[in-house]
């Protein structure tokens, strides 16, 4: 979980899914271009940030085993 760009681009992602996901129900729903957009930027402000590091962490290798003559 070390690398930045690997948590950006997760995170840009979700925000991503959210916002095409919240659009696509708000026009299902009914709501004009206007109110569907709101809807789509609330989703994006709604993105579980800590879920998206849970996952990462959970992901990442467990540390090697540090001996007496590591630094």
């Amino acid at each position: 979980m070390n690398d930045p760009m690997e948590l950006a681009s997760r995170v840009r992602n979700a925000c991503i899914m959210a916002a095409l996901d919240g659009y696509e129900q708000a026009q299902i729903a009914g709501l004009c271009q206007e109110g569907a957009w709101e809807v789509a930027v609330d989703a994006i402000r709604m993105v579980d940030l800590k879920e998206i590091l849970r996952k990462m962490a959970a992901e990442s290798p467990p540390p090697l085993p540090r001996g007496p003559s590591s630094p």
